[in-house]
């Protein structure tokens, strides 16, 4: 019975033929409702599995590869044109799951990098996928996704003005920039070993807990997050903040530094974030 009948009918029924004609109604909505199929099931997405539960070759080619790998490639071409890398120089790493890490490749610069250049391995440096070789850096990025879970990507490149601290042996003093504080806080000094041993790895395994940012001797910084992106913004902020510290050493003027209260007050402000400092507990 169409829609139209059943309302006239209501509309001009008796007492008895309007609860009538309320039944019929209520029947043909849920005769209706049985027929067509659930609004709500079919809005639902389709499954997609877990990087983990797919070969190697399957998890390379998946779509969540595919986006990590242009946010790999976004992020190269943005330290390069910071001058943050040159050459073949720096590294990029982001976590695929819990098996399978995406790498830059060796020999080649961040400005020119392709989907198809971006490796796939597993956490003991073996390539699963790809046809380039990976960096000879890995193993550094592999160290510190073994020292701290919350690490799911890793940038190591070269910028000037921190790695000329990291030349001295020296880190930029704290307390002077609040939005440094809360992004980065005191950044550590790992100790020189050959670039691309396992000696080299590990010299930053006592730090990556408590640093997101670590000076690596005579050689650049690495730096550590949630995404590809933000390690990139922690360099870029050290960075910045070196450059800005040296600038402010040529004024010869006193350095006003924070007071003791309002570094807590940016501490509360890095606990409710989730940022490791050495200032703080970092047993997350």
């Amino acid at each position: 019975m169409q829609w139209r009948a059943l309302f006239l009918l209501a509309f001009n029924a008796t007492k008895g033929e309007f609860v009538m004609a309320q039944s019929l109604i209520q029947l043909a909505q849920q005769l209706r409702e049985t027929l067509q199929p659930s609004r709500s099931l079919s809005a639902q997405p389709e499954l997609v599995p877990a990087p983990d539960e797919l070969s190697p070759l399957a998890a390379a080619s998946s779509p969540q590869a595919h986006a990590l790998r242009m946010e790999i490639i976004d992020v190269g071409r943005k330290l390069w044109e910071r001058q943050y890398v040159d050459g073949n120089g720096g590294n990029i790493s982001v976590r695929l799951g819990q098996r399978y890490l995406l790498c830059t490749p060796t020999m080649i610069s961040k400005r020119d990098m392709a989907p198809a250049d971006i490796c796939l391995s597993d956490f003991e440096g073996n390539i699963l996928a790809g046809d380039r070789h990976r960096t000879s850096e890995l193993l550094l990025h592999i160290e510190i996704y073994k020292s701290s879970l919350r690490a799911r990507a890793v940038v190591h490149c070269h910028p000037p003005h921190a790695t000329a601290f990291a030349m001295t042996g020296t880190v930029p003093p704290n307390g002077l920039v609040s939005e440094y504080e809360t992004c980065i806080g005191p950044a550590a000094l790992a100790p020189y070993e050959t670039p691309g041993t396992q000696a080299f790895a590990e010299t930053v395994r006592p730090f990556v807990r408590d640093h997101n940012t670590i000076l690596l001797s005579n050689h650049g910084i690495v730096c550590w997050a949630d995404t590809v992106t933000h390690a990139e913004w922690f360099v870029e902020t050290f960075e910045n903040y070196c450059k800005t510290y040296l600038i402010a050493q040529q004024i010869g003027r006193p350095l006003n530094f924070l007071p003791a209260e309002k570094i807590q007050e940016l501490l509360a402000i890095k606990r409710r974030l989730g940022l490791p400092d050495a200032r703080m507990d970092n047993s997350l």
